[in-house]
């Protein structure tokens, strides 16, 4: 129609659907790059955190089957609620953004690059805590020590998908307003439950049962994506008010 607020809305419209397009892309670009890493930086450093075998042979920190899960099941609800987020408050008071402008700029491949080496740190930390050797000396089995570095890894992704809703806002803020992404993130949570704890889904992916202990510590070492990333905000936003 030719009324000027149809005009205004539409571009209200725009913008938030462009913002959700941006925080799905940078939550699956993170996740995905923390994987990666993980497996890289496993590999790299087997002998550094205790993932070496007698014979020498190569131990990865993830099994296939595990990465699979993480893409198919764990991320994909979280991701897709992402595109039903709710406009920010400053969606309209916002300047247009300049024609020539990328999807994914520079901030954002520093952003995925950050975040997905915090996750991949976590994750290979939490298996050196519990394997025998490498800089901590656990005491579990390769079987165990990796069902807790691939539950960190899943943790930190869950973690990460409040964080990406915004580039520089706190995590904290409108922490509730999207109950898709909370209703995906719990059924993300308790899908990983099973698949640690059910004796079928052990055999498939390769998983061990946890203690109530190593489940805290799971949830922890998941959660400093989260820290990571309300501390790299607030540096943003220092930048921006000086």
């Amino acid at each position: 129609d030719d009324n000027f607020a149809t005009i205004v809305e539409a571009v209200r419209e725009g913008r938030v659907i462009f913002d959700n397009i941006r925080k799905f892309l940078r939550y699956l670009l993170s996740s995905n790059m923390g994987e990666v890493l993980t497996v890289f930086l496993g590999v790299i450093g087997a002998g550094l955190i205790g993932l070496q075998s007698g014979d020498e042979a190569l131990i990865l920190p993830l099994l296939a089957t595990q990465i699979l899960w993480i893409n198919l099941v764990t991320d994909s609800g979280p991701a897709l609620a992402m595109g039903v987020d709710p406009a920010t408050e400053d969606v309209m008071a916002r300047p247009p953004r300049r024609c020539g402008e990328r999807v994914i700029d520079a901030r954002m491949w520093e952003d995925v690059l950050t975040m997905g080496l915090v996750m991949a740190v976590a994750s290979l930390l939490t298996i050196d805590i519990y394997l025998p050797g490498g800089l901590f000396e656990g005491d579990r089995s390769l079987d165990q020590a990796r069902t807790a570095g691939f539950t960190v890894l899943v943790f930190a992704q869950l973690f990460k998908c409040f964080s990406a809703r915004s580039e520089r806002a706190s995590a904290f803020r409108n922490l509730l307003v999207n109950r898709w992404l909370w209703g995906a993130v719990t059924v993300s949570a308790l899908l990983q439950v099973a698949v640690v704890n059910a004796p079928p889904l052990n055999v498939a992916f390769g998983t061990k049962p946890l203690t109530l202990d190593q489940w805290i510590v799971c949830l922890a070492m998941g959660s400093s994506v989260l820290w990571a990333a309300e501390a790299r905000k607030w540096f943003l936003r220092r930048q921006v008010s000086s």
